[in-house]
């Protein structure tokens, strides 16, 4: 390596680790703050020093040689046992600071998510939040997120988790839709109605059903109609334009119901697998966790501890101003 000194040479190998992980020029360069170019020439130079190629490249991807991937893999923990302890010394000041990168599902994010984070802000002054809003899965390490925000039946166990609340599926519509329309008294009514599905590609539109209270049987139905999409607030949107009956998660609805622009439909039936039950605050493991990042999470799990339903309220049933009751 040109100039070959540990300085230099141990950021060069750091770069190398951090391509590994991302697989990408681009991605590695964005989290290095470096230009494509720079990253390049660290990774030739790494190269020149080495002896050897550590990256192989094509027009359409690359990887690391097996000497550069044995490289990334001997150095990648005293790297990350690096910045844990640079982590710690700077906690030690005792106020939560620095950034913390969050991703979360679009709908979730702009309802309950950003309206929350004015406050944290104002609370810790030192800290810096980054917000992806994206309903694809992301993958943390890689892309380097600090948190992931989703509602799923259970976090996954490669990962830590912490519970912010629960939160469940409720089925509604607009009151002109039920006075047109009627009432469904049974979920096997809801295949005589129009229904509003959230679209995910390969399914069959269809929704199951356990009793609120009791046991029973889960009830499974076909439902039709002629508009889906894959966001919550869109199907709030069409539902209170008389589409038709949506099914929509708690944090979506809460607001529309609670104004009785909604009426909640089925109330006595819980809707069964349509979204996920809890909600959860998602990290890679790592044995330690930043203090911004720990901040963030407990201001979370105490602005959503009483969960998404205790403001809900169905409103006044509209039977008895004209509509049908189907059963």
């Amino acid at each position: 390596m040109e100039n070959d000194n540990k300085e230099t040479r141990w950021s060069h190998v750091y770069s190398l680790v951090v391509l590994g992980e991302l697989g990408s020029y681009t991605a590695a360069a964005a989290r290095l703050g470096l230009s494509k170019s720079a990253l390049s020439q660290r990774i030739a130079e790494l190269e020149r020093g080495a002896g050897v190629a550590l990256v192989r490249r094509t027009t359409r991807s690359m990887r690391l040689t097996e000497a550069g991937q044995q490289l990334a893999d001997a150095t990648r923990g005293s790297f990350d046992e690096i910045a844990r302890s640079f982590a710690g010394v700077r906690d030690l000041v005792g106020e939560p600071r620095g950034l913390v990168r969050v991703t979360a599902p679009v709908a979730l994010g702009r309802q309950q998510i950003v309206p929350r984070i004015p406050a944290f802000l104002k609370t810790y002054p030192d800290v810096r939040i980054e917000l992806e809003l994206s309903d694809r899965l992301s993958s943390l390490v890689q892309e380097g997120f600090d948190l992931a925000i989703r509602h799923t039946a259970a976090a996954p166990d490669t990962h830590v988790a912490w519970t912010l609340c629960r939160t469940h599926a409720i089925l509604v519509a607009s009151r002109a839709y039920l006075d047109d329309h009627g009432t469904p008294a049974s979920p096997e009514a809801l295949a005589d109605h129009v229904c509003l599905p959230y679209f995910r590609s390969g399914e069959t539109p269809a929704w199951s059903f356990e009793p609120v209270r009791g046991s029973g049987a889960r009830r499974n139905v076909a439902i039709r109609g002629s508009f889906a999409a894959n966001n919550s607030e869109v199907l709030r949107e069409a539902a209170l334009q008389g589409l038709g009956i949506a099914l929509l998660p708690d944090f979506s609805a809460q607001e529309e119901l609670r104004a009785g622009r909604l009426v909640q439909v089925l109330p006595n039936w819980r809707s069964a697998g349509a979204f996920g039950n809890q909600l959860f605050a998602i990290r890679p493991y790592s044995p330690y966790v930043p203090l911004a990042v720990r901040a963030f999470v407990d201001y979370l799990r105490q602005a959503l501890k009483d969960g998404f339903g205790a403001a809900l309220s169905p409103g006044p049933s509209p039977r008895g101003r004209g509509e049908k009751t189907i059963g």
